[in-house]
């Protein structure tokens, strides 16, 4: 049950944020080619491909479920097979063969690229010390920091295209942003302390290291945030 729990909160916040990419994205390049469904589906693999290497070898607790939520749930409700599908049907119906081809290949290549792109980052972050660096006493997670880092920096982006192309109320465009930016802070930041409480560092033997770690969490987040903002603006 605490599976399904979690796929189906993980799927539903995943569904939100394909709608909101793809809108924005089409809205900014148009419907003269399935854009949004391609960079859903892009988005969605080159995650996919950290965090299967990141989540696994953290080991935490409630890993399986966490796993769950963010690997079936959310990434495979952001990335979308049946809308690739019927983009292409639509296309070769309109008799655009090349645009379908290219969709096809693009979607096929690229997102295959992003996967290993992402597992190649995660491999690369966890291989040395378990992306974990330990100094006179000290633990610092610097692994996990950096995945949230690419995230933040990933919304910053997205957000900026979405609340530029996209007419949103503002009042609605900054609830919505907001709730986002508090629940990963929330969620990236209890991923840091279970991932301390699962290898015995507790508040009361490492309680500086834990606090110095979602201190850097949210100042690395609102860094990586405010660089994709300017990111996003010059697209």
């Amino acid at each position: 049950m605490n599976h399904l729990i979690a796929v189906a909160m993980g799927g539903a916040f995943g569904a939100v944020l394909r709608f909101l990419i793809s809108s924005g994205v089409y809205h900014w390049l148009g419907r003269g080619f399935p854009y949004g469904t391609l960079a859903v589906n892009i988005i969605g693999s080159l995650l996919i491909g950290l965090m299967t290497v990141a989540l696994p070898l953290q080991r935490i607790a409630l890993s399986m479920e966490y796993r769950s939520a963010i690997l079936v749930g959310l990434f495979g409700s952001l990335t979308t097979f049946s809308t690739f599908s019927l983009d292409n049907f639509y296309l070769i119906e309109q008799g655009h063969f090349l645009k379908a081809s290219l969709n096809i290949a693009a979607n096929v290549f690229i997102c295959i690229v992003a996967v290993w792109i992402g597992m190649t980052i995660g491999k690369a972050l966890f291989s040395t010390s378990g992306g974990v660096l330990h100094w006179k006493g000290w633990v610092f997670p610097y692994g996990l920091l950096v995945v949230n880092t690419i995230g933040a920096f990933i919304i910053g982006i997205v957000s900026t295209i979405l609340l530029n192309k996209v007419d949103f109320p503002e009042e609605y465009a900054a609830a919505l942003v907001i709730v986002f930016i508090g629940i990963y802070i929330t969620l990236s930041s209890l991923y840091l302390v279970l991932y301390f409480i699962e290898h015995s560092y507790t508040f009361d033997t490492h309680l500086k290291s834990i606090l110095v770690s979602i201190g850097c969490n949210i100042m690395v987040f609102s860094s990586a945030l405010w660089v994709g903002l300017l990111a996003g603006k010059q697209i």
